[in-house]
This record gives C-alpha cells, structure tokens and sequence, in this order.
C-alpha cells in the first residue's frame, strides 16, 4: 500500500474486521444455549469463520498501516471508540428466532460485500474475499433454512420470526450507509460502496421471507447509526470487558 491509501484501507478494512470478530463472539455465546446440539456445532463453526475472516484482516492492516500490530493488539487492545463495526452485530443474544433473522440480513450483506470485494485493485483483499465468500454462502443457507422452517412451522414459531424481524430492522440501514472511509476505499479501487449492496441484500431477504410466508416488517422510523465512527451502543462495552479481560490481565502472556 502507498502511504495515500494506508489509512483508507485501514479505517474501511478495519469496519470489515470488526464486523466478524464482534458478531463471532456474540455467536459464541450460543454454545450450550442452542436448540440443538448440531446447533451448538453449526454456530461454534459460523463464529469460527467470522474470526478467520478477522484475523485475515486484522493481519494485513496491522502489517501495512505503519504500526506493527498484531491481530491480538488490535483485537485486545482497542478501546470502544476504536472499534468500527455495526450495530446489528454487538447486540446481545435473543431468542433463536432473533439470532437467525439477524444471520440471515448479516450473511445476505456480507455475501455482496465479499463478491464485490473479489474485484478489488488490492491482491491481498482479493484473497480474502475469495476465502470469506465461500464461508458466507453457508452461514446464509444456514440462516435462510431456519427462518423458513421457523416461519412456515407453528404458530409460535411463525410469531416469534415476526417479531424477530421487527427486533432486527432498525440496524439494517446502517449496513449500507456510505461513511468517508468506504467512500474513499470505493474511490480507490480498494473497496465497495455498501449503498451498492443494499438492493442484492435485500431481494435475498425478501425471497427467503417469501419463502417462510412472513411479511417485511414495517419501515423502522428509528435506525442505529455511527458505529463506523465508534459510537456504539450499551451492550458493546460490556462485550468489549468479557473479550479483552484474559490479555489485559494478563498482557504479554503466550496462549
């Protein structure tokens, strides 16, 4: 990377990073707590993928943005501000029902995120991609097969899918939001505007819906906003203590 382009592909790869490695540790708070045990494994490996998918990006910006610093210093030793993901992906755990209507928009997003990205100038973001948008074809075949079955089941089932995706809407919006980092990168050549993968992402949604006979939920007159800046909602500062407390009580220590 030049020293123009080091700190745009920084601030937009970092969002990325961020994105997997925060909703990778809200999925790893399943285990033991999923309706199945095939489950507990099909989460613990979605949330396993997600932090490959961290680590590849992680690796590359600490190695390219003139710091040095590792994928743990980056993950261990940010504080709130620093980190650039999404809303949608620090909430806390819900219902099943909550869980994989939230999958289904994330994975549905990524999957264009990660298509487009196969097209970057960047070699090192093409290889990424190339790996992440394999792994998220599963994780929205994972998601759309439950919401289907949740959807199309019983009438419990089918109401708490309703309300799932009225929980879920209003952080739909801030994926495809245009920030000054993503922006740039597009500019670049180095990334993707998220604006262009909001209609792809959502005819995917909609035919899954339509599949389960679930309406959309109506249009959220309230939408999150500014995690890609580091604003950030309550829950992500107690999730940033529970993952940082073993480094940060323990720094220097090999694992």
């Amino acid at each position: 990377m030049t020293d123009t382009t080091t700190a745009i592909q920084a601030a937009y790869l970092l969002g990325l990073g961020d994105d997997a490695l925060i909703y990778s540790h809200r999925l790893g708070s399943w285990l033991t707590w999923a309706p199945l045990l095939e489950e507990d494994m099909a989460l613990a490996n979605i949330s396993l993928d997600l932090i490959g998918q961290a680590r590849a990006i992680y690796t590359y910006v600490g190695a390219n943005d003139g710091t040095g610093r590792s994928e743990d210093d980056i993950a261990y030793w940010r504080d709130e501000r620093e980190f650039r993901n999404v809303h949608l992906v620090e909430q806390p755990r819900g219902d099943f029902g909550q869980e994989m209507a939230r999958m289904l928009w994330f994975s549905a997003y990524q999957r264009e995120l990660y298509a487009g990205l196969a097209g970057s100038r960047d070699a090192q973001v093409r290889a990424i991609a190339a790996k992440a948008v394999k792994e998220v074809r599963y994780h929205l075949d994972h998601a759309s097969q439950w919401v289907v079955r949740l959807g199309d089941g019983t009438p419990e089932s089918r109401d708490r899918m309703v309300a799932a995706f009225s929980w879920v809407a209003p952080y739909i919006a801030e994926l495809f939001e245009d920030d000054a980092a993503s922006v740039a990168a597009a500019e670049a050549g180095v990334g993707v505007l998220p604006s262009s993968l909001r209609a792809a992402a959502e005819a995917t949604v909609a035919a899954v819906l339509a599949e389960a006979t679930l309406e959309p939920p109506a249009v959220s007159r309230w939408h999150a906003r500014g995690g890609r800046d580091g604003v950030h909602s309550e829950p992500m500062g107690y999730l940033i203590a529970e993952m940082q407390h073993l480094p940060r009580s323990h720094p220097g220590a090999a694992w």
